[in-house]
């Protein structure tokens, strides 16, 4: 993943990018592990995002 800011979406579409070639692509076991990598810190990512997501549902609802 690269250092700039991106979206939930373009971070999800690329998880899905990456799950795909990992299941049908014939890689390298190299290859594998860097894409997995590279999955990881996205699943990471988007997970952050939906629990700050989520934060500040909380805090909206509490405040009505």
């Amino acid at each position: 993943m690269s250092e700039r800011k991106i979206s939930f979406e373009e971070a999800f579409e690329k998880l899905k990018e990456i799950s795909e070639k990992i299941e049908n692509e014939n890689l390298t076991l190299d290859e594998s592990i860097a894409l997995f990598e590279e999955g990881v810190k996205l699943s990471g990512y988007c997970s952050k995002i939906l629990e700050e997501a989520k934060q500040k549902i909380t805090r909206l609802s509490e405040e009505n």
